[in-house]
């Protein structure tokens, strides 16, 4: 009996894991429509913990992460997004389809504290439908894109935004990030805002509140002020953080738009017999040799010239050997002299470290004799300097 029991728990987890990880849904969506989809903690957390729930009647409130992507492709589509700030945040697909089709959508959920995996499949057929003639969008700066993507959000905003338009007719068509439009991320301080905009459109012709946006006085105090006051009578926001930003509200009157121009039409791709073939002329000659001057023959002199400059500073300013050593103090040329010798001594007894110490590396002595002499001798030049001083002017 404990066996049949514990078999029938292990094909309930299998189904469990199976079915709510794989699970599908379809939809059914309209082109110019907004579509959201709200991808809610609880229902993955029971396919990623089946066993919680059977064992204890209660789930983990574990952080997931979802991925969303198309199938067989890296990314959603172009007309879907995704947005999820934290991992213990519900996720949210919404966007506006653009054209009819099908779109397969993969969605991935992992476990942060187990690293679980689950999947869902939604698979999202557009379908054409007209577009709504009369549209306006506006810009919500209290307002963040998950805050309004849930339906009650929504609804109130759209029962704000119906006595604004004074019908009751009037269907969302996009809601953007003001992130995804260029504007600045806000602060991380309480009260700022990313800010959304919402675009809707009716089959009614806008109010007297919507068109006293393009008259020419709303305009110039926009431009002055961007956070102009709204027209006096106009005010429909049940909620604070619902209050549009008149400045940057916009209409679109699609029933005014230009017809696209007609496709080309396809020719048989053969040309049609025009005549001979009559070849265009041969430009006219070209004389190079002033611009073969600016680039090369000048440059050339530029250089001979600076290569001359350079010899003359170089080799004609040069003073000579015998001129140096005429304008050279006698005291200072024996002291030149004196460290070439020793250099040469050291030299030559750097083969042999057997010999004595040289001379030169006492402190004071005298040459002929070699004593040394006094710390205290008070002449200016040593005795070394002296008598080599002495034989250098005898030699000369």
């Amino acid at each position: 009996m404990a066996g049949w029991g514990s078999g029938l728990f292990f094909l309930t987890v299998c189904a469990a894991s199976l079915f709510g990880a794989r699970a599908e849904f379809k939809f059914t969506i309209f082109v110019g429509k907004l579509f959201t989809y709200e991808l809610m903690r609880e229902t993955f957390q029971s396919d990623l913990d089946p066993q919680g729930k059977l064992y204890a009647g209660s789930l983990y409130d574990d952080p997931i992460i979802f991925k969303c992507k198309q199938q067989n492709f890296p990314d959603l589509p172009e007309w879907l997004r995704f947005i999820q700030r934290h991992p213990n945040d519900n996720g949210f697909l919404y966007g506006t389809p653009t054209a009819p089709g099908k779109s397969i959508i993969e969605v991935y959920a992992v476990n942060k504290r187990s690293y679980n995996t689950a999947k869902q499949t939604l698979v999202i057929k557009i379908v054409e439908a007209k577009m709504l003639p009369y549209q306006a969008e506006f810009f919500i700066a209290l307002r963040e894109i998950e805050r309004v993507l849930p339906p009650s959000v929504q609804n109130e905003i759209k029962l704000d935004l119906q006595n604004l338009w004074n019908s009751e007719s009037l269907e969302i068509v996009n809601m953007t990030n003001a992130l995804d439009r260029g504007g600045r991320v806000p602060l991380p301080i309480a009260g700022h805002y990313e800010g959304v905009y919402v675009k809707v459109g009716s089959h009614k012709y806008f109010s007297e509140c919507l068109l006293r946006v393009l008259k020419p006085e709303h305009q110039r105090q926009c431009a002055a002020e961007p956070r102009a006051k709204r027209p006096g009578g106009c005010n429909f926001c049940s909620i604070p953080s619902n209050c549009i930003t008149w400045c940057k509200t916009k209409l679109f009157d699609l029933t005014k738009l230009e017809p696209e121009p007609p496709a080309p039409t396809m020719g048989s791709g053969v040309l049609e017999a025009g005549g001979d073939f009559s070849p265009p002329d041969s430009p006219p000659s070209t004389d190079y040799f002033p611009d073969y001057m600016v680039t090369v023959i000048v440059p050339l002199i530029l250089a001979i010239v600076l290569c001359l400059l350079l010899a003359y500073i170089m080799f004609g300013r040069r003073e000579g050997v015998e001129k140096r050593n005429a304008r050279t103090d006698q005291i200072q040329l024996y002291h030149h002299y004196t460290i070439h010798g020793n250099a040469d001594e050291l030299r030559g007894m750097a083969g042999s470290r057997d010999g004595p110490p040289p001379l030169s590396t006492l402190p004071m002595f005298n040459s002929r004799t070699g004593d040394r002499a006094s710390p205290l001798h008070s002449d200016d030049i040593p005795l070394i300097m002296a008598e080599h001083f002495i034989k250098w002017n005898n030699i000369k």
